[in-house]
């Protein structure tokens, strides 16, 4: 019988060889498998070393327990290091660097995007040369629902998605299945039967609406279309901070510009640093997951409110 210090004393990473492979498991499944900057550090290391190994010829990632490969960073502790004063900036540079690592990565990396893959969960999957999907995979970036954006370089990815679904998806934070990951070209193959897409996302409604750089009027938009998805999604941005809505998508029209995602590392860092020691994350993350589901208290009380000038203040000036 396993002892509760066994237990507790059990890693949050597992990393081991086995036959040729390196094998990373994120090994947090009470959180489902959330990311501190502990086991980002050392996966970096991992992957670093299984790099350089001749003797591994692929690395694979997985995450341990049944309900999903990655729900993202621990934004609880990233909101208790904001809070302490602590190195936030420090928190960022470890993901990204990972992030980048992954996505030029000198050998096959498989990920394994089971159930929930989100936010971090992405940065640390999505970016890899093999991602395997199935029917369980519900694959979302939900920042701006804590006053965040999409970030871990997923907003390039998203950027280069047609019809403005990349848009839909970043500020919605709109969650997809294994059938439109694989549409989409956000992943590569599904182990097990492929279900069937979800018929919202293949509306016209979607281009029509998220045309254009201007948040209030995409929020009208969708407010006023014929299809209910486009209201449903409407009242879901309603609910979202709205600085954060207006950043993300800058930061997603300002993603299409670069040619690569190392190009995007400036932008990237300094929004997160930014955004996270302002008051929506703070509030995002107590009223979601402190407070559990409460509706939380923007800075903003609407996208009107946003001017152009502050949304511009959050980016660094392009070379």
């Amino acid at each position: 019988m396993t002892s509760l210090n066994q237990k507790m004393a059990e890693p949050t990473l597992n990393v081991r060889r086995e036959a040729g492979i390196g094998m990373i498991e994120v090994n947090r499944p009470a959180a489902i498998n959330a990311l501190t900057v502990e086991m980002l550090e050392q996966f970096t290391d991992a992957a670093v070393e299984f790099a350089q190994d001749p003797q591994i010829r692929q690395v694979q990632l997985t995450g341990a327990g049944e309900r999903g490969l990655c729900a993202g960073a621990d934004v609880r502790q990233l909101r208790e290091l904001v809070l302490s004063g602590g190195d936030v900036r420090g928190f960022f540079e470890t993901e990204y660097r990972l992030n980048l690592l992954i996505a030029t990565y000198p050998k096959p990396y498989l990920a394994r995007m089971t159930g929930i893959t989100m936010g971090g969960g992405l940065g640390i999957s999505v970016h890899g040369s093999h991602r395997t999907v199935d029917a369980t995979s519900r694959l979302a970036m939900p920042e701006t629902q804590i006053g965040l954006f999409p970030d871990v370089f997923v907003s390039w990815l998203l950027a280069r998605l047609p019809g403005e679904i990349g848009t839909h998806l970043a500020l919605t934070g709109a969650s997809i299945n294994a059938a439109d990951a694989l549409r989409l070209g956000l992943a590569d193959d599904c182990a097990g039967p492929v279900p069937e897409p979800d018929p919202s996302l293949a509306g016209s409604w979607i281009a029509e609406c998220y045309a254009g750089n201007d948040p209030v009027e995409i929020l009208g938009r969708l407010g006023e279309h014929a299809d209910p998805a486009a209201r449903a999604a409407a009242d879901e941005l309603a609910k979202r901070s709205p600085l954060s809505l207006a950043v993300s998508l800058e930061a997603l029209r300002r993603a299409a510009a670069f040619g690569d995602r190392v190009a995007q590392y400036d932008q990237e860092l300094a929004l997160a640093v930014r955004l996270t020691t302002g008051p929506d994350f703070i509030e995002g993350v107590r009223a979601q997951l402190v407070d559990r589901d409460r509706n939380p208290r923007w800075a903003h009380g609407s996208l009107d409110e946003v001017s152009r000038a502050e949304v511009e203040s959050y980016f660094v000036p392009l070379d």
